[in-house]
């Protein structure tokens, strides 16, 4: 990330978590009602009323910008910026009163991921990520930490039923070569690499609003983020994201998923 991401882009994105997570505190631990989506993934009024709380904004602010969000839809995605959001990161969590879910808040320009925030609303916790700065926690620098092999890694997956068929394969392979493996953390495991906690985060079957504002996050910090053929992220990547907080780490994890 080269092109500084402008300070009102940044001051804006604190607005829409600060919007997004009000919403989230007041359902959390509540007996909301749960439905199912045609993928079978779970949504409650939570995430509808936090994602439209961030629309609205945006549509005042910035009616140029497109925005891409999980609950409703796509508008504009070809213009230059866009915002792609996912107002509850972790909805299984969520719904199970476990504070690991999150508000992921990505703003791209020209197809490229220069902003992104990862917020928990519970704990109060906010990740930042900008282009031409180190990414932040609550305002102080974090970074990631040294991991010259798989051998010493710790990983990250939100769930080993993501993987299927070959995937499950190449994930499995990857899993052997680890120090340790722990699943559950949604998208709260991103912040956990930037700040050197974690080591490996490698996910699959994921939507743009699920990966996109990681990129600034861990790249700020000093991490990589790729898909699996080590290409950089964007609207049209396939879903399977490798994440690593040493670059030596994440082209052996790479190479394991490669087989």
């Amino acid at each position: 990330m080269t092109t500084p991401c402008p300070d009102e882009f940044v001051a804006f994105a604190h607005r829409l978590a600060d919007a997004a997570g009000a919403v989230a505190r007041r359902y959390f631990r509540t007996p909301v009602a749960v439905d199912t989506k045609a993928d079978q993934s779970p949504v409650t009024i939570a995430d509808r009323e936090a994602e439209s709380a961030m629309r609205a904004l945006i549509a005042e602010r910035y009616p140029a910008h497109g925005v891409l969000g999980e609950e409703h839809g796509a508008s504009d995605t070809g213009a230059d910026h866009v915002w792609v959001l996912d107002p509850i990161d972790g909805t299984k969590s969520f719904i199970s009163g476990i504070p690991l879910f999150g508000v992921l808040i990505a703003l791209l320009r020209e197809g490229r991921p220069i902003l992104g925030i990862i917020e928990q609303p519970i704990s109060r916790e906010r990740w930042l990520g900008r282009a031409g700065a180190p990414s932040t926690l609550n305002g102080a620098p974090v970074k990631t930490r040294a991991c010259p092999a798989l051998d010493q890694a710790a990983l990250f997956a939100t769930t080993p039923e993501m993987f299927q068929g070959a995937d499950a394969e190449a994930f499995e392979r990857l899993k052997r070569r680890v120090r340790l493996v722990r699943h559950g953390a949604d998208c709260y495991a991103a912040g956990l690499l930037a700040m050197g906690f974690i080591d490996l985060m490698v996910e699959s079957t994921l939507k743009p609003y699920d990966y996109c504002a990681l990129v600034p996050v861990i790249e700020g910090a000093g991490g990589t983020i790729t898909d699996w053929a080590g290409r950089p992220l964007g609207l049209d990547s396939d879903g399977r994201i490798a994440a690593a907080g040493d670059a030596r780490a994440h082209k052996a994890a790479l190479e394991a998923l490669a087989g």
